[in-house]
């Protein structure tokens, strides 16, 4: 009579449920709702000018001096007498205020305020069980719930609560969604903003 090793049994059960969650690990991630407010939106005073997004230049009172423009693949844009200004990775107050040094030269005292008039498109990617795979690019404010209807909304083998945002700035995170979330809006995630370089996952 063939008798069966109750260890070994043990054993291997083991090593199969250690396998299974292997593969159902989806790695380190932070879900939507543990993540700081600070990443999920993009406060209008902490906007960082980035190339391709338009700005208004404005001096007070003198309107020759003010001016529009977009800001270059170099990063710069030119301006009446303050001439070419590095505008990305700044803040629009930091801007004004180096603005304003260079007009010290010509008049006294210049106040300048630069406000963003339209954003660079946004540029995401998106992989996995989605519609359509590939770069979305996209009007901003984006959110989310718009990219992947973009992408033509999850497949019939995706996992609902498997969609993660890839973001690399200001640090590394996976961060992880509930579909149902995002549809409901629970605890905001339907208003999780994309922004340009995310790639979006959808297991």
């Amino acid at each position: 009579m063939f008798r069966v090793n109750r260890h070994y049994c043990l054993s291997v059960l083991a090593l199969m449920s250690s396998l299974l969650t292997g593969c159902a690990s989806y790695g380190q991630y932070v879900w939507f709702a543990q993540l700081p407010a600070s990443e999920s939106l993009t406060p209008v005073d902490d906007y960082t000018l980035k190339v391709g997004d338009t700005i208004n230049v404005r001096v007070y009172e003198q309107a020759d001096l003010s001016a529009s423009g977009k800001i270059r693949s170099d990063g710069r844009v030119s301006l009446p007498f303050a001439g070419e200004v590095v505008a990305a990775g700044k803040k629009p107050l930091q801007l004004a205020a180096e603005i304003e040094a260079r007009l010290k030269v010509f008049i006294v005292s210049p106040r300048v305020s630069v406000s963003l008039d339209a954003a660079a498109p946004i540029l995401v990617t998106m992989l996995g069980e989605v519609g359509s795979k590939g770069n979305l690019t996209l009007e901003p404010p984006v959110t989310l719930l718009q990219a992947l209807a973009q992408a033509g909304g999850l497949s019939d083998f995706a996992d609902d609560t498997g969609i993660f945002v890839v973001r690399r700035s200001p640090q590394f995170r996976r961060i992880r969604f509930n579909y149902d979330d995002l549809l409901t809006n629970k605890g905001g995630a339907g208003g999780f903003q994309l922004r340009s370089g995310d790639v979006v996952v959808v297991e």
